[in-house]
């Protein structure tokens, strides 16, 4: 009985063991996927859009996203946009569409979400050109005209936001720099204004979420499926592919370094950044801001979307951007 006894419990180790290495292989796979651009292939559905049966293919063989890119050319975004290379950190080149207004117009430098390119804030950039505003769309790093094939999901972005401001400044002469940034992108700015000291004079940030863990929890959420571990798992193998510590890739801290205006936007039904995460981020910036929710709209354009609030919202961030007196004592609004 003993020897039985003895045995069940060495059946129970082994498959306990076996268990907890397939969810770290399983983990492992998903990080590098979603981290890791193909070169060709079906780009995987919207995982909440998928039937049961291919969440579990997904869930089993990992998801496959292409390596973003578009052949469109700056003219697409205006006649006189013209095309500019920036040397990264690194080796990496970023690639950006400039369309220069004047010297006396603000540059408002529009960095994009997740898994796309600079492309899918076109939309964003005409309203911003039709405000009277220059423009400047870029590309991350693994991104469109940008070279490598790899994401950070704003880590490494930060030192893209950084080199292009820098490249801005001493290259190109505007009234002031507003930089906006949707989702990663917004990541990104946060982080860049911590660890680089970025100094836009105003910030426009769309659907910010407040820590890794937390969008990791919530794609989970959106697929029904619990979060428990996985999202652990996911978060911890992918910082550790790519040389960072995803537990403290936490947007909510970067927030305590943003000393210049700052417009946060945020749809009321999104579910890979909550409502009340963006809320945690705009808490902590310490100098003047305003907090903007748009109704029945998710993790998309509010521009597409609200024409007409996003407009007069930011057209308002952007005279506050241009008037350094309401620079100097923060407050909120």
């Amino acid at each position: 009985m003993e020897k039985k006894t003895k045995r069940w419990i060495a059946v129970d180790i082994a498959t306990f063991a076996v268990g907890v290495i397939g969810l770290n292989v399983l983990a492992y796979n998903h990080a590098r996927a979603m981290m890791h651009f193909t070169t060709g292939g079906d780009r995987t559905s919207k995982l909440e859009a998928l039937s049961f049966l291919q969440k579990a293919r997904a869930l089993l063989l990992g998801v496959n996203i292409p390596r973003p890119t578009d052949h469109r050319s700056p003219s697409y975004l205006a006649a006189d946009c013209r095309d500019l290379k920036i040397n990264g950190t690194n080796s990496v080149t970023l690639d950006a569409w400039y369309c220069d207004r004047g010297e006396s117009t603000p540059l408002v430098i529009l960095f994009h979400g997740y898994s796309v390119d600079k492309t899918s804030l076109l939309a964003e950039a005409h309203a911003f050109l039709e405000l009277g505003t220059s423009v400047m769309l870029v590309d991350f790093r693994g991104s469109g005209g940008s070279s490598e094939s790899y994401t950070t999901i704003g880590v490494r972005e930060s030192d893209d936001v950084a080199a292009v401001v820098r490249f801005s400044k001493q290259n190109l002469t505007h009234s002031s720099i507003v930089l906006f940034g949707q989702s990663m992108g917004a990541v990104a700015i946060l982080r860049s204004m911590q660890e680089h000291s970025t100094q836009p004079d105003a910030v426009i940030l769309e659907a910010v979420f407040d820590t890794m863990l937390n969008t990791v929890r919530n794609r989970f959420r959106a697929m029904r499926i619990p979060s428990f571990l996985s999202a652990q798992l996911l978060v911890f193998w992918g910082g550790r592919q790519l040389g960072f510590d995803g537990f403290r890739h936490n947007p909510v801290d970067y927030a305590l370094s943003v000393h210049c205006p700052s417009l946060f936007m945020h749809g009321r039904d999104d579910p890979h950044a909550r409502v009340g995460e963006g809320r945690r981020v705009f808490d902590a910036v310490p100098s003047r801001k305003e907090f903007v929710m748009f109704d029945s709209i998710g993790h998309e354009s509010y521009v597409e979307a609200h024409p007409t609030e996003w407009r007069a919202a930011v057209e308002q961030w952007i005279r506050i951007a241009e008037n350094e007196s309401m620079q100097a004592t923060p407050y909120e609004i």
